[in-house]
């Protein structure tokens, strides 16, 4: 499909604070195409309609509530995310529970009416998951094949965080995509996961990783050389803030149980071209081996964590949502209109 601009539910305001009718709303006057719908957001739907979040049913109505607003707003769910803390686990027991909740997710999906699941790495730490990469991709064969037991069939986008226990980079999870080999599993790639990995490093002084540079280089040569872009399911452009100290114990968002690389993610990430705000992670040198190298075609979402979203001001939704489509818009005018090579992929958005 051509490319098409979605951006997550979450993005426009944590499903707590800002409610999601509003927040679709803006996505649809800001002229997205698309969202990412998060399951807290079917959560927060559930517990407002039924006091309760906890009954099957409750959020399947809530899904179809979703379904509706959306419609609403000429919006398509483009995925639904995240399915997480799935590979890897020691417990089997707790295994087999996300197993049973993946048949409801199949559900949610299809009342959702997209045919995407999204997978993060898993970060739980190593007293619960394995780094056995057997165990990782017998596990993740397993889900794709009850993805295509469904009909229509359900696809899977395996996305690496950049803060992972054991797949954090975005070579692992292509590595795992192909030693899974389903026509339904694919990735999901991040520029600010890419760039946040291999580049930055938020508790360092100076903000990048000692050899940042060169090692960018060396990753994006391997990325437009290896990755098929039929297995890219969806793209997520997003910077993030350059600390002004480093984020260790004593910075305001140092969190002891979480990497600072997470703790960065959820607390200051940017959309694309925001200097003015902070943003300085090379994302576009990402994104053009993306779309000018692989010549990638597909959803692109504006992705969004940032303590923003918790501000409680009414306007958040339409600000959020006005800043997305921005860079959308100059995303697309610098990598879809002016480049020969995709000329009629973006006359035919």
């Amino acid at each position: 499909m051509p490319c098409a601009p979605a951006i997550s539910t979450m993005s426009l305001g944590r499903a707590w604070v800002h409610q999601m009718p509003e927040k679709l709303r803006q996505a649809g006057l800001a002229g997205f195409q698309g969202v990412e719908m998060f399951y807290e957001d079917l959560e927060y739907l559930a517990k407002a309609a039924y006091g309760d979040c906890s009954k099957p049913e409750h959020i399947l109505g809530a899904a179809r509530q979703a379904r509706s607003l959306c419609d609403e707003n000429g919006l398509v769910v483009m995925a639904l995310q995240p399915f997480w803390f799935y590979e890897g686990l020691i417990d089997r027991h707790e295994h087999e529970l996300r197993i049973q909740k993946l048949k409801l997710w199949f559900q949610i999906a299809k009342l959702l009416n997209t045919d995407l699941i999204q997978i993060p790495s898993n970060f739980l730490t190593k007293e619960h998951i394995s780094g056995d990469l057997d165990l990782i991709v017998a596990d993740l064969i397993e889900v794709a094949d009850l993805g295509l037991q469904q009909n229509p069939p359900i696809r899977f986008a395996y996305e690496s965080l950049a803060w992972s226990t054991y797949v954090d980079t975005w070579e692992q999870s292509w590595d795992i995509v192909q030693r899974v080999n389903r026509p339904n599993f694919g990735c999901c790639l991040d520029t600010f996961n890419i760039a946040g990995r291999v580049w930055a490093d938020p508790a360092s002084p100076t903000g990048k990783t000692p050899n940042a540079d060169a090692d960018l280089e060396a990753s994006l040569d391997r990325l437009r050389r290896t990755v098929d872009a039929r297995k890219i399911f969806f793209l997520q452009v997003v910077d993030a803030e350059e600390m002004e100290t480093p984020l260790i114990e004593g910075h305001p968002w140092h969190n002891p149980a979480q990497p600072s690389r997470m703790s960065w993610s959820r607390n200051a990430r940017l959309f694309a071209y925001e200097t003015d705000r902070g943003g300085y992670l090379p994302i576009l040198k990402v994104a053009q081996v993306i779309f000018e190298d692989l010549k990638y075609e597909g959803w692109v979402s504006m992705e969004l964590f940032s303590r923003t979203m918790t501000d409680p001001a009414p306007t958040v939704p339409e600000d959020h949502a006005k800043r997305g489509i921005a860079s959308w818009k100059k995303l697309k005018s610098d990598f879809l209109e002016t480049k020969s090579s995709i000329t009629q992929l973006a006359g035919r958005l």
